[in-house]
């Protein structure tokens, strides 16, 4: 999947997850809420993965 692509879809996802967002809303009251909230979060780092921190510099300065 092209990047801009992936980037718009996070971007969607995140919206979906909002505070402003109805569909958030109504699954915050349902029982398995926070399942829901961590396979938007996978798809999220699977679309865009985090970078992981650097344990040492690349470069002396």
């Amino acid at each position: 999947m092209p990047a801009d692509l992936r980037l718009l879809a996070v971007d969607a996802l995140d919206q979906m997850v909002s505070n402003e967002s109805e569909l958030a809303e109504l699954w915050a009251e349902a029982a398995n809420w926070s399942k829901w909230r961590q396979d938007i979060t996978r798809l999220c780092d699977v679309l865009d993965p985090p970078i992981p921190p650097q344990e040492e510099a690349l470069f002396e300065i």
